[in-house]
C-alpha cells in the first residue's frame, strides 16, 4: 500500500459509500434472504395515530387479514354461478341475523344493535345482488363477480368527498369478504387461533368482522386507515377497548403476527416491537396512570371544588348509549353535550320518530335523573346523510350546515324535536341548537320547539316537567349579539372546537396550523373571559364543551376567567377535578391577569410556573 493524500471529492465519495453500505447492512441487503426479512421485522418502531378509544394496553399482534384469492375468475355455467351465488348470499344474510340476535340480547349494546341494522341493510341490498348476476351472465364466476363489484365500490366511495359515504366503504368491504369466504368454504372461526392478548391490527376493519373476534381477547385495536365516527369504533368505544385508527405508515407491513405492541391510547401511540427503555417507560407510565385512576376514583363522589371554594360542574360528552355507564363510573354531574346525528348517520334512510323517541327515552333512562342536554341534529361540513342530496361547498365548514340546514329542512328538526319532547314523558329535557350565529337563528329554532310543545299538548300527551332551550356559541359573532339572546336563551355552551378554529382562522384538521395557536393565548383567553361576562349580565348559565374543557391546566385557566361548567370526555373528569381540588382559582386569575400584561402571546408558561409553587 501507498500512503497518499485523498482529495475532498475522493474523501466525499467514500462516506457516501460507507453510509449506503452501512444502511444496507442494517437493512439485511448482506444476509440470506429470510435472515434479511427477519432483520426488516424486529427493528423497533413508533406510530402515531388518531385516539379512537383511550386507555392504555400491551400485548401481541394478530393481523386482520380478510382477504380471500379468487382462483376462478370466469364461469361456463352462467345460471349454476347464479344460484350458487344466491345460496351464498342467503347465508350471509342468515349470519347478519344471528349476530343481530346475540347482540340483541344484551341490553347494554343498543348501539351495536344500531349498528348491525345498518350493516343488514347494506346485506339485502337489491341493487348490489343485480350488479353481480348481471356480472355473471358476462361470464364471470360468482367469486370473480363479488370481487368485481367490490373493487368499483373501493373506487368510487374512496375518491367521495363525503366522509360518510367513506366509511361505509368499509361495510362494504366485510360483506364482501363474508362472501367469498362463504363462496370459497373459507368461513371459518376468525378467532380460533387468537392470542388471549391480541392487539389487532387491520388496515380497516368492519363492524361485523370485529364482532366475529369477540371482546374476550382483545386487549386493543389499531387501525391503519379506519376513522373515530366508523361502526368499528362505535364498538370498540361500547366495549371499553384502546383504539387507535389512523396509525399509517403501513402498520400492516411492517408487523408481523406475535410482535410485541404497546399501545397509548392516551396519546394515540403505538409502540411495536418496542426496546427495553421504551417498555420500561411504559409500564411506569401504565402503573402511574392505574394509580391515578385510584386517586381519581377516590374523588368520584367528591365536588370539584377549588381551595377558594369556587364549585365546577363537570359533565361528560356522549352520543351513544354504551357510553352512558361513564356517568357513573366518572363522577361526572350530568351529560353537557349528547350528539343526536350518530343515529341518523347509522343508517341509509330517515329514522322515524318512534325509533329516535325510543333512543332519547333510554337515553333518559341511562341519565338516571341526571341531566342531559341533547343538542340536535348537527350535520353538513364532514357529515352529510347519506339520504340527503350533498351540495358540493368550497369550504362546507362555514357553508350549510347544523342550524342552517334545520331552518330550511324544518320537517326534519320538527320531527326531532317531537320525539325529544315524547321521550321526556313528564321528566325534564334540554335542548341546545349548534352553530348560532345570530339571535334571529336562536328565536326561529326556540320558537319550533315552543310550537311543538303545544301542538302536543293539544294532542294529550305528557310533557316535559321542565324545559329549556340553550344555544352553542360556536361562531365569534353571537358572543356580540344583542342583549335579548342571551336575555332568552335559558343557557350558552361555548363549543371549544369550532370556536376555536374560526377565532383563530385555522383549519382544526390541518396540522400545520392547528398546533400554531395555543389555547391560553391572551386573546382567546380575554374572549371566554367576554362570553362568560355577558352571561353574567343577564343570569345565564354558561358552560364550555370541548376537548380543551378535558385538558387539566386548561380547564382550570378557563374557571380562573369565570366559567363554572365544563363538559369533556369522561376520561378527562378525574385528572380535571384533581387539579381544580388543588388550587386557589381566585389566585389563579391573578395569574393569568399579570401573564396578560407581560407581553407574552400566552399565558402557559406563566401559569405553569405557578403551578410547580401550588401543593398536593
Amino acid at each position: 500500500r501507498e500512503a497518499r493524500a485523498f482529495s475532498e471529492d475522493e474523501v466525499y465519495a467514500l462516506e457516501v459509500v460507507a453510509m449506503v453500505l452501512a444502511e444496507m447492512t442494517e437493512l439485511g441487503a448482506f444476509v440470506g434472504e429470510g435472515e434479511a426479512l427477519r432483520a426488516l421485522h424486529t427493528r423497533p418502531m413508533q406510530f402515531r395515530g388518531q385516539i379512537g378509544q383511550e386507555g392504555v394496553a400491551e400485548g401481541h399482534v394478530y393481523l386482520h387479514e380478510p382477504r380471500v384469492v379468487v382462483t376462478n375468475p370466469v364461469a361456463d355455467d352462467p345460471e349454476t354461478e347464479i344460484e350458487r351465488l344466491r345460496e351464498a348470499v342467503d347465508r350471509l344474510r342468515v349470519s347478519v341475523d344471528d349476530m343481530l340476535e346475540s347482540v340483541g340480547k344484551d341490553a347494554v349494546d343498543k348501539d351495536q344493535v344500531e349498528v348491525l341494522e345498518a350493516y343488514r341493510l347494506f346485506a339485502n341490498s337489491r341493487s348490489w345482488m343485480k350488479r353481480m348476476e348481471d356480472d355473471i351472465a358476462a361470464g364471470l364466476s360468482a367469486e370473480a363477480a363479488v370481487e368485481k363489484e367490490q373493487s368499483t365500490a373501493r373506487r368510487r366511495l374512496g375518491r367521495s368527498p363525503d366522509a360518510y359515504l367513506r366509511e361505509r366503504l368499509q361495510d362494504l368491504d366485510d360483506l364482501s369478504n363474508r362472501l367469498l369466504r362463504i363462496l370459497t368454504g373459507q368461513g371459518g372461526d376468525p378467532a380460533a387461533d387468537i392470542p388471549d392478548d391480541a392487539v389487532l391490527v387491520a388496515r380497516n376493519i368492519g363492524p361485523a368482522e370485529l364482532l366475529d373476534y369477540g371482546r374476550d381477547r382483545l386487549n386493543g385495536i389499531v387501525l391503519e386507515q379506519g376513522s373515530v365516527g366508523s361502526h368499528a369504533a362505535i364498538i370498540a368505544r361500547a366495549w371499553v377497548i384502546p383504539l387507535i385508527v389512523h396509525a399509517g405508515r403501513d402498520i400492516t407491513l411492517e408487523a408481523l403476527n406475535g410482535d410485541h405492541v404497546m399501545i397509548d391510547g392516551d396519546q394515540g401511540l403505538v409502540h411495536l416491537r418496542p426496546d427495553e427503555s421504551v417498555i420500561t417507560a411504559f409500564r411506569d407510565k401504565a402503573a402511574m396512570r392505574a394509580k391515578a385512576q385510584e386517586r381519581y376514583a377516590d374523588l368520584r363522589e367528591l365536588p370539584a371544588e377549588s381551595r377558594d371554594g369556587v364549585q365546577i360542574s363537570l359533565q361528560m360528552n356522549a352520543g351513544l348509549i354504551a357510553e352512558l355507564p361513564s356517568l357513573k363510573g366518572s363522577g361526572a354531574e350530568g351529560v353537557g353535550l349528547f350528539r343526536t346525528e350518530l343515529q341518523f348517520l347509522a343508517r341509509s334512510s330517515m329514522p322515524q320518530r318512534a325509533e329516535l323517541a325510543g333512543i332519547y327515552s333510554r337515553v333518559l333512562d341511562s341519565a338516571d335523573g341526571k341531566r342531559v342536554v341533547f343538542r340536535t341534529l348537527d350535520i353538513g361540513s364532514d357529515k352529510m346523510l347519506p339520504y340527503m342530496k350533498r351540495e358540493d361547498e368550497p369550504n362546507p365548514a362555514l357553508g350549510w350546515r347544523a342550524i342552517r340546514v334545520a331552518l330550511d329542512r324544518t320537517g326534519v328538526m320538527r320531527m326531532q324535536l317531537q320525539a325529544l319532547i315524547r321521550a321526556a314523558n313528564g321528566r325534564p329535557l334540554t335542548i341546545m341548537f349548534p352553530f348560532i350565529a345570530q339571535l334571529e337563528e336562536f328565536t326561529a329554532a326556540r320558537q319550533h320547539v315552543l310550537d311543538e310543545v303545544e301542538r302536543e299538548r293539544k294532542l294529550g300527551h305528557a310533557l316535559p316537567e321542565k324545559l329549556e332551550i340553550g344555544a352553542m356559541l360556536e361562531t365569534p359573532s353571537l358572543a356580540f349579539a344583542p342583549r335579548k339572546l342571551f336575555e332568552v336563551a335559558d343557557f350558552i355552551s361555548i363549543g371549544g372546537n369550532d370556536l376555536k378554529q374560526f377565532f383563530f382562522a385555522a383549519d382544526r384538521e390541518n396540522e400545520r396550523v392547528r398546533k400554531r395557536y395555543d389555547t391560553l393565548n391572551v386573546s382567546y383567553l380575554s374572549f371566554i373571559e367576554h362570553i362568560t361576562r355577558r352571561c353574567d349580565e343577564t343570569g345565564t348559565p354558561v358552560s364550555f364543551c370541548g376537548e380543551d374543557a378535558g385538558r387539566p391546566v386548561d380547564a382550570m385557566c378557563f374557571a380562573a376567567m369565570g366559567l363554572r361548567s365544563l363538559s369533556m370526555r369522561p376520561a378527562s373528569i378525574g385528572p380535571v377535578k384533581h387539579l381544580i381540588r388543588r388550587v386557589d382559582l381566585s389566585e389563579a386569575r391573578e395569574v393569568i391577569y399579570r401573564a396578560r400584561e407581560s407581553g407574552d402571546q400566552s399565558v402557559r408558561g406563566h401559569v405553569m410556573e405557578w403551578l410547580q409553587t401550588v401543593g398536593n
